[in-house]
Parts: structure tokens; sequence; C-alpha cells
């Protein structure tokens, strides 16, 4: 295990209590390899970016405006996903299947459909698994008939909106992705747009993993390749017409890092499959593990008013394994925080706060704190007089 250095410095605020540590002792671990050559991706665009930091690893032509196909339809899902968090839409709420929709997006349309027949009416949760699983063009157009009353008015407020996440280059004309030639995007959109969801619908997307999906009696596979074989991979959405070619929006997670990368403009399956493996792959190896802590490993102590004892140890409820980039690793902190003052009588194996590995103001790992031991009530009156006085003056 690494060798954690002390915490150079304490800060006390009423009601808690944060050791804040700067973690010059990684640099050895992390610096037992150096970052791998450049990628040379074959898709015409792409990018690839860490899913909590933000942070751009790798990218190529990431701001052109290019026909995203059904990659698109992240963003039909958004707007579902917040509709359901206000609570203006439930899962089990049914939505009419209209004539316009199972034409276009139906069977005979010869494209991706769920097969939902005219005038039935399908759950909402049915239909998220019919866009995210089998990238069904009628279950979009119905949910942007039943949301806005057109798939035009829907459209104008998926570009509205897009807008306000960051996603600044997309142009939406449909809920589909279907081709128009002003419905536009680029790879950096569609990073922002998964990692929105990733980050803000962790109930929702786990819809993105779903292997298969059955409506109608037709059984469909998840077009998905990364999630038949690639370790971690749980999502997200492939895309494909002659003019956008081949696409995907993967995403996967190891070392409790998550990467989230979008590449375009392919030429075939394979292409986009070994494209999207390698550049995760090079990805991965951008990152160092390093084993901080172990479960019950002392990381501080914490004051304890009234006890027979001072101070109680704290210690580590996990295991704490954080995966670093070289360039992570120059600014690299820990914070020890715990809730306190702390009053006898304590137990032992309380959580009673948490440890945090923080990256340029980002955390990456959180792991609890526990009491290491229990301190009983110090029967002495004076001494549980004095430690109350210190309480009402100081705080802490």
């Amino acid at each position: 295990m690494t060798p954690v250095p002390r915490f150079p410095r304490i800060v006390s605020i009423l009601l808690a209590a944060i050791l804040l540590l700067v973690l010059p002792g990684l640099e050895g671990a992390l610096a037992q390899g150096k970052a791998d050559e450049p990628y040379v991706s074959k898709a015409e665009e792409a990018i690839l970016l860490d899913a909590r930091t933000g942070r751009v690893l790798f990218e190529k032509n990431a701001d052109a405006p290019v026909p995203p196909a059904s990659m698109s339809k992240l963003m039909t899902m958004i707007m579902v996903f917040e509709a359901l968090k206000a609570g203006t839409l439930t899962l089990d709420q049914t939505f009419k299947v209209s004539q316009d929709a199972w034409k276009r997006g139906g069977a005979s349309s010869g494209g991706s459909t769920m097969y939902a027949e005219l005038n039935s009416e399908v759950a909402l949760e049915d239909l998220i698994k019919g866009v995210v699983v089998q990238s069904a063009n009628d279950a979009c157009i119905v949910i942007a008939e039943n949301m806005a009353g057109s798939e035009q008015a829907f459209a104008e407020q998926m570009t509205k909106r897009a807008h306000e996440l960051g996603a600044t280059n997309a142009t939406f004309k449909n809920a589909t992705g279907l081709p128009d030639p002003e419905h536009t995007m680029s790879v950096r959109d569609l990073a922002v747009l998964a990692r929105y969801i990733i980050n803000t619908f962790p109930e929702y997307y786990k819809y993105y993993s779903i292997p298969e999906f059955t409506w109608n009696n037709i059984k469909q596979q998840n077009r998905n390749p990364l999630l038949k074989d690639y370790p971690g991979a749980d999502g997200m959405k492939t895309g494909y017409t002659k003019e956008a070619g081949y696409g995907l929006i993967g995403s996967a997670q190891r070392d409790g890092r998550r990467l989230v990368m979008v590449i375009a403009g392919l030429r075939s399956i394979n292409d986009r499959k070994q494209d999207a493996q390698g550049l995760l792959d090079w990805g991965f190896k951008q990152f160092r593990a390093v084993d901080v802590y172990t479960k019950g490993d002392r990381v501080g102590q914490a004051r304890v008013w009234g006890g027979t004892q001072r101070h109680v140890p704290l210690l580590a409820a996990g295991d704490v394994r954080v995966a670093l980039t070289p360039q992570e690793q120059e600014m690299a902190e820990m914070k020890l925080t715990y809730t306190g003052p702390l009053l006898a009588p304590v137990e032992s194996g309380t959580q009673v706060g948490s440890v945090r590995f923080i990256v340029d103001g980002v955390t990456v790992a959180d792991v609890p704190v526990v009491t290491g031991g229990a301190v009983p009530v110090d029967a002495s009156m004076w001494s549980r007089a004095v430690d109350s006085v210190f309480i009402m003056v100081f705080g802490s």
C-alpha cells in the first residue's frame, strides 16, 4: 500500500472538522509508467473525457457539426428524464401511438422501430426502453407528440434545452435523428449530454445497459457493441445513417473512474467497435490506480467532549483506491471531514464523516470514516463542565 503522509494543515469550523492533505507521496506510485503515445482514431470526429471531472483526454474535430443519426436520441431522453424528475410525467403513464408515428417510425418505414401498434396505448417506461435499447423511431415520435403536441415543437424545445446544458452546436429538427440537413451536432455536444445523463439521472441511466427488449412479441438486441464484451461498459447509444456513417457514444468505468467517448463518421460496424474499444483502452491507460487506504486504516482523530478520552481515532470504513492521470497527481488533495464536536458517549464503529479524494475541486472518491473505539462519559462533573464551556466558546 502506498504510504500516506500526515495531514499538514487543520481547519476547524463550527459543527465540522476538515483536514486537508496534499499528496506528494503518490508521485512515485503514479510515475510507474509514462502516458501512451497519442491515440490515432479512424473516426472522422471523436472525443474522450472523464465523466466526473469533464476533463477532455482526447479530441479530433470535436466541434465540427455533423449528422448525429440516432445518437441525438440522448436529447430526446433528457427531455423525458427531466419531466420524470420534475413529476410532470410518470413511468406508468401511457401515450397513444398516432398514425404519423406508426407510419414514419413503424415497420413500414424500414428504420429502427419497436413495432408499436397503431392507436395503442404504450406505457412511458416501455417507450423509454424502445428508444434506448431498440433505437425506436416510432417511440421517439410518440413521446414528442404526447409531450409537446407535435414533433416539430418538441425538436424546438430540445434545441433550446441542449443549448442551456452546454451543447451549443446542437440543432434538432426531429426527435429521432433521421436525416435532415439542418439536424446537426458535434461530438462534444453529444459528450456533454451523455455526461449530464450519467451524473444527473443514475436511476434512469440503468436503461442504457439493458441487453435486449421485447415488444409486440418481437425481441431485439441492444446494438451497443461495448455491452457484449468490453469490461466495465454499461452504455450508451449507437447511430447510423448513410449520411452520418457509423457512430457510437460509449461509457465504461474502472477503478472508480468513468470515461465517456463519442466517435462518428466511421465506415463500418467493425470499424466502430474497434475504434471504440481502442479509444477507451487508451483512455484507461492514462490512469494509474493507487491504494491509498485499506479498510480499517487510521486516517485521523476527532476531539471528544465530556468523555474519558479527549480524542478517538477515525478509521476508513472501506478501501480507498484512486485512479489518477499524471496531470491530476499534481493537484490531488484529500479531505477528512467529520461532524463535530463529538459528545460522549461515543460508540465504536459509528460513522461520523468521510474521506474525500479531490482533483481540481471535484471529488473523485468518497469513503465513510468511523470511530475506532468507544469513549464513555467522564464521571467527573468538573471535567464535563470545562468541556461544556469550551463547546460554547469555541464551537468544537
